[in-house]
């Protein structure tokens, strides 16, 4: 029986993040095709303990999810698991909290860790004995085709992050990630020989963020005009495999398309923005939430280069010591030591498609028998990841805002914000890519910007004054050029350009050393690809040790 092998590997995923489910109903309501569960509460430790976030969960609640398994086309037709109204509220990890919950958080860990191994025999046997019907390896390759092509929808998911009197709010309306054939159309498709390619897209509906500001009540008084409203995008994810049995991808690629981007603030949310700026920096470079001074300053490890490479600036760093803050701290430990947002990050690469590893070693030990071995120890070799936003246009309006009272006494009052300055750009490109901690590069431009002064300062006249007024009138500042004299440059080699090696079937190639590096991404290649700005930060490590240096292929 498929439901056998099937039914515990999702209530495994399940009863991992939500509290108080019972096991019986959940496998009965399973086998039964279709799982409604209403008003749940999410496990805020193990959130904690699995994204590893400076940040703390206050709540999470979900409304309502829906798990269908088509059993009779398991083999041709997606699981769809479907949450409606999802609501998390974090908050930064204070430092007494930080020092209380070190010692705590290892021991659990080692708890938790030691009560796996545990339970792991004890799932293997509650598991039905393996079917005679079914030839060897088929339940792998099953197993392996449910979770490629599950179907995840999430209707409006909110987010709040609470910081003193700061409340910033995002809010999703749906977002939904499916597996995706060659053409980027919705498929079932599966990891097959010679091009061992998984492919999955991300919509997300109607994005909205917020910043308003609250009084010593918790009760936000005023709201303020959202930074962004109702905004849509796409992810495209691209993983590639040396083989057909690999767990951990060799390639990543994760790219996001925003076709019309428009932000806003007002004069009254530009402090609470520059104080959640200040707070990612000071994250970023580990001065708050967990990096601490003196950790790190000597290691086995030193920089090689660190170059910066500006439109009309070029800027080498050389360090002979230790490696900045702000991507790896050496000469501790991994127990010891506070890692940087980068080691964070990187650690993240194995768990965004290794989630399955578990459940197939389960299946594999079952079809051996029952019998458990211990796994084989070793170091996998760094995957390459490729992180990119793309933006056809954005635009960033700055707000004055006036209270207005309304006629009678008792009235709330009103705020109501006039634009006063806009920047508008278009063809912008982030891209980053990654090897291990060895490698990092950053690459940032767009075609054309321009901007436009609404309102009677730097010697432009208001622009309400003047009703027959031209809207090229109120522009003071221009550069580069337009999208459409141009051309889609900005998405060169990108998953959403039809002429990017892996739209093609082929396998995308990576410049992974400084030396070539500085040869082909030239101030001139640069700015032919973007026209107005172009930024390139490169950073490359290598080991002082009596080792051979890390070599990229």
């Amino acid at each position: 029986m498929l439901e056998s092998y099937v039914t515990p590997l999702l209530m495994s995923y399940v009863n991992k993040y939500i509290k108080n489910l019972k096991p019986s109903d959940l496998q009965l309501s399973l086998w039964g095709g279709d799982v409604v569960l209403s008003k749940l509460d999410l496990k805020l430790d193990v959130l904690e303990q699995e994204l590893k976030l400076p940040f703390t969960f206050m709540s999470g609640h979900i409304h309502e999810l829906r798990i269908h398994v088509p059993w009779t086309k398991l083999g041709s037709e997606p699981v769809v698991i479907t949450i409606n109204t999802m609501e998390c509220i974090l908050k930064l990890r204070d430092g007494a909290q930080d020092d209380h919950e070190s010692g705590s958080s290892s021991t659990s860990r080692s708890v938790s860790d030691s009560s796996k191994a545990i339970a792991r025999p004890r799932r293997i046997q509650q598991a039905a004995p393996s079917d005679p019907d079914l030839p060897p390896g088929y339940v792998q390759s099953l197993i392996r085709r449910v979770v490629n092509n599950v179907n995840i929808m999430v209707n409006n998911l909110i987010l709040k992050y609470v910081e003193d009197d700061i409340v910033l709010s995002v809010n999703i309306t749906a977002a939904e990630c499916y597996t995706v054939d060659d053409m980027w159309e919705r498929a079932f498709m599966d990891i097959t020989a010679p091009e061992l390619v998984l492919r999955k897209v991300i919509n997300f509906a109607d994005c909205t963020v917020c910043l308003d500001k609250r009084n010593a009540s918790g009760k936000i008084e005023f709201y303020q005009d959202p930074l962004l409203y109702k905004c849509s995008f796409r992810t495209r994810l691209h993983f590639t495999y040396d083989n057909i049995n690999s767990k951990i991808p060799s390639v990543i690629k994760i790219q996001t398309l925003v076709e019309s981007l428009k932000l806003s603030i007002t004069d009254q949310q530009l402090p609470m923005f520059i104080r959640i700026l200040e707070l990612i920096i000071a994250l970023y470079y580990g001065e708050i939430g967990g990096h601490k001074d003196g950790e790190g300053e000597e290691g086995s490890g030193h920089v090689k280069e660190a170059a910066l490479n500006l439109t009309g600036m070029d800027v080498d760093m050389e360090s002979p010591g230790s490696s900045p803050d702000i991507y790896m701290h050496s000469g501790s430990s991994p127990g010891e030591q506070d890692e940087g947002w980068v080691s964070w990050a990187w650690s993240f690469v194995p768990a965004i498609v290794g989630e399955e590893e578990e459940g197939e070693d389960l299946y594999q030990e079952q079809e051996e028998g029952g019998i458990t071995k211990s796994p084989q120890h070793h170091t996998p070799k760094d995957p390459i990841v490729s992180i990119g936003f793309y933006c056809t246009k954005a635009s960033v309006s700055f707000k004055l805002t006036e209270t207005q009272s309304e006629s009678s006494y008792y009235s709330p009052q009103k705020v109501k914000s006039k634009e006063v300055l806009c920047l508008e750009k278009e063809g912008i490109t982030i891209e980053v890519l990654m090897m291990g901690e060895p490698f990092f590069n950053c690459q940032i431009g767009f075609v054309g910007c321009q901007a436009l002064c609404l309102k009677s300062i730097m010697g432009v006249r208001d622009f309400e004054e003047n009703m027959n007024r031209n809207e090229k009138d109120a522009v003071f500042f221009t550069c580069g050029d337009s999208l459409s004299s141009k051309g889609m440059t900005y998405l060169t080699n990108s998953l959403f350009d039809y002429r990017s090696p892996e739209n093609n079937g082929v396998r995308a190639e990576f410049i992974l050393d400084a030396a070539n590096h500085k040869e082909t991404y030239t101030e001139i290649a640069g700015m032919q690809r973007f026209g107005a700005f172009y930024m390139d930060y490169l950073y490359t490590m290598e080991n002082s040790s009596g080792k051979a240096p890390w070599r990229s292929e």
